[in-house]
């Protein structure tokens, strides 16, 4: 696959894409742990939080906020930290203070002169309504994990958004920063795709996206549009 010679249609996956979780969720973590007299090591949760998110996310549907709940309390057994799952509210109830990246706005706007833009979300809808006051630009479409019931990397997002969109399927890009989650997905379903690579991560004999960047200002400038 390569990009579209014409781009009309432009989505992005949006934590992680357009919203710093790592430090929304370190922050929590550490914030909740305080009350405990405990340390959070940014470095260990991180990768834990991942993993044991998506296995949870791999069973039965469930809302976003009750992932992030099962998540909180099997991440802090792990780290040592007994909490107790009452206290579990914490996680979903710090989303709406996880913080857009630095260059989200003013790229966002970017886009949304030149493409018709959407979000395609692993979250609920009311927690993504909290994210989304973060944003001075609205979407043309939205898909969450709430509307279709199951978690990226299950193709649901993607066909989803192929059906709505319709006619401009073959003049859509999606960018994400999620390898597994969105980027291999995409390709295998033939959808064009950017991987916004921030951590510079190497997946062994993982096939190349369409476009590889560092930054989300970086896939603006790769779509004409920095």
């Amino acid at each position: 696959m390569a990009l579209p010679k014409e781009v009309k249609f432009v989505t992005f996956d949006c934590y992680g894409t357009l919203i710093d979780w790592e430090s929304g969720v370190y922050d929590a973590f550490q914030k909740e742990a305080d009350r405990d007299g405990f340390t959070i090591d940014r470095d260990v949760l991180v990768p834990r939080f991942i993993e044991i998110q998506r296995e949870i996310q791999r069973g039965s549907y469930e809302l976003y906020a009750e992932v992030l709940r099962r998540t909180a309390v099997r991440v802090a057994a792990e780290l040592g930290w007994d909490l107790e799952p009452s206290r579990s509210n914490f996680l979903p109830d710090s989303v709406p203070r996880w913080p857009a990246f630095r260059e989200t706005n003013a790229q966002l706007e970017r886009f949304a002169k030149k493409y018709e833009t959407g979000i395609l979300s692993n979250i609920d809808d009311k927690l993504l309504g909290a994210t989304r006051r973060h944003f001075r630009t609205d979407f043309d479409l939205v898909v969450t994990a709430q509307q279709v019931r199951s978690y990226k990397p299950d193709p649901a997002h993607f066909k989803e958004c192929q059906r709505r969109i319709a006619g401009l399927k073959k003049n859509w890009v999606h960018i994400a920063s999620g390898y597994p989650t969105d980027v291999e997905q995409c390709i295998k379903l033939k959808i064009p795709v950017i991987w916004v690579n921030r951590h510079g991560e190497k997946v062994e004999g993982a096939k190349k996206p369409d476009g590889e960047v560092k930054t989300f200002r970086d896939a603006g400038k790769l779509l004409k549009a920095a």
